[in-house]
């Protein structure tokens, strides 16, 4: 499964009411770090398709999540498990680092 785009519209029932634990990459297009990590969080998103659930949050459309979530720099990538927050991490990170997130 490809990453989902999450926004304020569909937070709730693709994050909150997530069955599985939902990783969520808050990032900006102008952001050089966001799009290293990007290719990082696509193949999480198919190595662990029905255990994971990936969302990115664009956090200059989404600007109401990022102040929920209390982002101050970005990347930051989240693992949400049963609506609370179980994990963070910020700025650039490898692709064995974002998966022990979800350990």
């Amino acid at each position: 499964m490809a990453e989902i785009t999450i926004t304020k519209d569909n937070f709730t029932k693709e994050v909150l009411e997530a069955d599985i634990p939902v990783l969520v990459d808050f990032w900006a297009t102008w952001c050089g770090p966001c799009r290293m990590i990007a290719p990082f969080i696509e193949e999480i998103a198919k190595e662990y398709e029905g255990k994971v659930k990936v969302g990115k949050i664009n956090v200059d459309d989404e600007g109401e999540l990022a102040v929920k979530f209390g982002i101050m720099s970005i990347p930051t990538v989240m693992v949400i498990k049963d609506g609370k927050v179980v994990n963070t991490a910020v700025g650039y990170r490898s692709k064995e680092q974002l998966v022990d997130l979800l350990k």
